[in-house]
């Protein structure tokens, strides 16, 4: 018997249980079908990333790198993630990421839908992640809506639960 896919949350926004934490948490629930087992709300963090000893950082690292799904979350800021969400992706050593990585931009509006495609996606899969889909954008507006997702799901859907089926032996 395989054991259970582990699914986790990274969400870079400055702001405590900010929308883009509400639309990460709602799109790995969306491809898990079930909540994530750890969501790492980095705003709760935010002094301890600068602090290279921090034992709970470290701790959450490993947690994240060994997750099979990770969706990887951020608003867009200057047409890039987060400076925030880049404290934290720069504990982890090209190849630490072992899972599925998801990632994950929200924005006021289309004119900087690329950023994902161009900044967070090339990092996840430099730190190892399978990255089988391309990244989501979803307009501050419509974080709360299922239908900005819902084309999204359909195609990701079928490659990120067989990308978690094939290297974990486990349904997504």
């Amino acid at each position: 018997m395989s054991r259970a896919v582990q699914v986790a949350v990274v969400v870079g926004n400055p702001k405590p249980a900010s929308r883009t934490l509400a639309a990460a948490t709602y799109l790995a629930g969306e491809l898990a079908g079930r909540e994530p087992d750890l969501v790492v709300d980095l705003a709760e963090l935010s002094g301890e990333l600068l602090d290279w000893g921090s034992e709970r950082v470290a701790r959450l690292v490993e947690e994240v790198s060994a997750a099979d799904l990770v969706v990887v979350a951020s608003p867009t800021y200057k047409a890039s993630y987060t400076g925030l969400l880049k404290l934290f992706l720069d504990r982890f050593g090209a190849g630490q990421l072992s899972g599925v990585g998801v990632p994950l931009m929200l924005g006021a509006g289309p004119g900087h839908e690329l950023a994902v495609e161009y900044t967070l996606r090339p990092l996840l899969s430099l730190l190892g992640a399978a990255v089988p889909t391309t990244g989501l954008y979803v307009t501050d507006s419509r974080h709360d809506d299922p239908s900005a997702y819902a084309d999204w799901l359909q195609r990701a859907r079928p490659l990120v639960g067989a990308l978690l089926h094939h290297t974990q032996g486990a349904p997504a």
